[in-house]
Parts: structure tokens; C-alpha cells; sequence
């Protein structure tokens, strides 16, 4: 028995001096990261001053800290470069689909009013009768208190009409840089409005603002959220000028101005940087137009992705198309031209092609029955 014990205790001890030497003979741990660099270097990746840190920063921070801890990290500029390659590892890869806008009505994420919504129109003098005296008689006559209407010129008879009247002094050009002097005017005023979402629009078309209501009703305003459609089928590449001699190349989606787009008060805040101020030099970075400007300080530079919507459209489509049993759900219409041909929604209505040729009468009356001036016995 006493020979037993004392076989146990020696086998005992002999590996508890094993251990010790193990211990003793292996490398130190690596010391841990300073808790305060890792911010400074985090805070870094934020951009300009005042920007939001890119969507998925802080997740992508996360999922390397553990990595940094499992590895010795000697330097600032070592442990950005971890936090580099977790972003890019984090985010989808470039070029990237747009995020689909399903069809079907999404559940309320917050109440909207329509004092809550900021729609600009954007326009030019020359257009004033041709296209805004439309518009005014259609469906800004029921939404005068959420659409405010940016022009190039002082007039009298159209300030009467409609008090949201802004002269932006921008060119008159239809250029690059008087589309994106206009953009930056819409994009100020809104963020003074204090409104909780942007929506721009152009002068040729037709907003059915219930319709957007209700989409826009679908996501919080305090969310990153980009809404519009592409008018092409893949990003665009542009080239983005970094410095004075250095170029490189980038690509984004974008959603197409003529058929209109919206943005939450949200994600419009984290734009500032490139947007208040500075729109017209954030333009020039990449030598495009508003439309463009607009998706590259989103997607490339925030890398928030564009939600498509088909309930979207412009006279860059064939208008054709779109059903007259849904015109109800659709956001916005518009008409023009398509190759070379008369393009505008295809419906019955009161009036004849030749009365009204936008169809925008028509559908304002499918609309909205009740309208005075609508006949009241009217075929759809």
C-alpha cells in the first residue's frame, strides 16, 4: 500500500516539474494592442472630418480585433492595414448588384406624412410653360406643401402660382456642372427643411405621391437608404481623380435622375462631407453629372448599395410597358421620346392623344376621379 502512495507521488511530481519547464523554456504571449490605438485607427478609416464610418466598419473592426490579438502588431500603420483588408473582406465585392425593391407592399416601418417628405423638381426657364404649367395642374396641385421646384430664372407668374419657387442662379446649360450647381442647391435646401426624406424629380414626371408614400413608409428615414432605378445595366466606370497627377479607376451604381430617386434624411447627413459644400468639387472628381455624383458619393464612397425599384420610371424606358391596371402603384411616369417614337404610358382616358399627348391628364384623372376639370364620365 505505502509502496503504491509513494509510486503515485513521485509520477506526481516529475510532471509538475515537466510542466514548469515547458513554461519556462516557451516564448512570451504577444503584448495586447493598446485599446486607444485601435480607435485612433478605426477613426482614421471614418474619412473627412464629421463623416460616418463606411456601413459595416465597425462589424469589419470586430471580426479583425480577434485576429490582431491571435498576432503580434507592431505599428499603427500594421494594425490599419488589418482593418483595411477586414473592410474590403466585409463588403460585397465591387460592382455589386443594386439591392432589390421587392414589388410587393412592404410592411410600415414608421408612419410618413406628406410634410414629411422634401420632393425637388428640378427645371430650366425655358421649360416653365412647356412642362411645369403640366405638372402644376396635375399633381403638384394636390402636393404644393412638399414640392419645391429649382429653376434658373425669376419668374413672377410661376412664384403666384406655387410659393416653393427657387432661383439656384445655376446656368441654364443642360452641362454637367449646371446640373450639379441645381443638385447642390436641392441637396442645401433640404438638409435645412429638416424633412426626413429627399426625393428629386425632373420636369417631365408625374409623381404619384400616395404611391410614394407608401414605399417610403417601408424603411426608417434614419437608415441608410438609397431608392431609385439604373438606367444601365451594369455600375458605371468612371475615373475618379485622387490628386493633382494621380487617377484611378472606380464604378457604382447609380439611379437615374429622370426617373427620380430618394434618399432618407439618414444616410443624406453622412453625405455632407461631399455633398454640403462641396457637391459641385465632388462632381468634378469624377467629371460626371448630378445623377452620378449622387451614386458615387453613396456607393463608392459610403458603400451604402442602391435599391432598385421598378416603380420608377423615365422616358429612357418604353413607357409603353408599364400596365394601366397599375398605374396606381407605380412612383413616378414620365414621356418623351423612345427610339425615335412618341413614348408615354398607353391607357384609355377622357382625353384624346392629340389633347394630351404626356398622357398626364389622363392618368392624373385615373388618379385622383374627384378632380373638377375631370370629365366624370370617364372610360379607363
Amino acid at each position: 500500500m505505502l509502496k503504491r502512495c509513494g509510486r503515485r507521488l513521485l509520477l506526481a511530481l516529475a510532471g509538475a516539474l515537466l510542466a514548469c519547464l515547458l513554461v519556462l523554456t516557451a516564448d512570451p504571449p504577444p503584448p495586447p494592442v493598446p485599446a486607444e490605438r485601435g480607435r485612433r485607427a478605426l477613426r482614421s478609416l471614418a474619412g473627412p472630418a464629421g463623416a460616418a464610418p463606411a456601413p459595416g466598419l465597425e462589424a469589419a473592426a470586430a471580426a479583425a480585433a480577434p485576429a490582431a490579438l491571435a498576432r503580434e502588431v507592431h505599428s499603427l500603420s500594421e494594425y490599419f492595414s488589418l482593418l483595411t483588408r477586414a473592410r474590403r473582406d466585409a463588403r460585397p465585392p465591387p460592382g455589386g448588384a443594386p439591392r432589390p425593391a421587392d414589388g410587393h407592399r412592404q410592411p410600415p416601418a414608421e408612419s410618413l406624412a406628406p410634410h414629411d417628405v422634401f420632393i425637388a423638381v428640378k427645371t430650366t426657364r425655358k421649360f416653365h410653360r412647356a412642362r411645369l404649367d403640366l405638372l402644376l395642374e396635375t399633381w403638384i396641385s394636390r402636393h404644393k406643401e412638399m414640392t419645391f421646384i429649382f429653376t434658373d430664372g425669376d419668374d413672377e407668374a410661376l412664384a403666384r402660382r406655387t410659393g416653393n419657387v427657387v432661383n439656384t442662379n445655376c446656368s441654364a446649360a443642360h452641362s454637367r456642372q449646371a446640373l450639379s450647381c441645381k443638385m447642390a442647391v436641392e441637396y442645401d435646401h433640404f438638409i435645412e427643411s429638416g424633412r426626413k426624406w429627399f426625393c428629386h424629380v425632373d420636369d417631365d414626371n408625374y409623381v404619384n405621391v400616395r404611391a410614394l408614400l407608401r414605399l417610403l413608409a417601408g424603411y426608417p428615414h434614419t437608415q441608410d437608404v438609397y431608392i431609385g432605378k439604373p438606367s444601365l445595366d451594369r455600375p458605371i466606370q468612371a475615373t475618379e481623380r485622387v490628386s493633382e497627377n494621380k487617377m484611378r479607376p472606380v464604378h457604382f451604381w447609380f439611379a437615374t435622375g429622370g426617373a427620380g430617386f430618394c434618399i432618407s434624411r439618414g444616410l443624406a447627413l453622412k453625405m455632407s462631407p461631399w455633398a454640403r459644400g462641396h457637391f459641385m468639387s465632388t462632381a468634378e472628381r469624377i467629371r460626371l453629372p448630378d445623377d452620378c455624383t449622387i451614386g458615387y458619393i453613396v456607393e463608392a464612397l459610403l458603400g451604402v448599395p442602391l435599391i432598385r425599384s421598378g416603380l420608377f420610371h423615365s422616358h429612357l424606358e418604353n413607357l409603353q410597358q408599364v400596365p394601366a391596371s397599375e398605374l396606381h402603384e407605380q412612383v413616378t411616369l414620365s414621356y418623351g421620346m423612345f427610339e425615335s417614337k412618341r413614348n408615354a404610358i398607353h391607357m384609355k382616358g377622357p382625353f384624346s392623344v392629340e389633347a394630351d399627348p404626356s398622357r398626364f391628364r389622363s392618368i392624373h384623372c385615373h388618379l385622383y376621379p374627384d378632380t373638377p376639370w375631370c370629365p366624370h364620365s370617364a372610360v379607363f
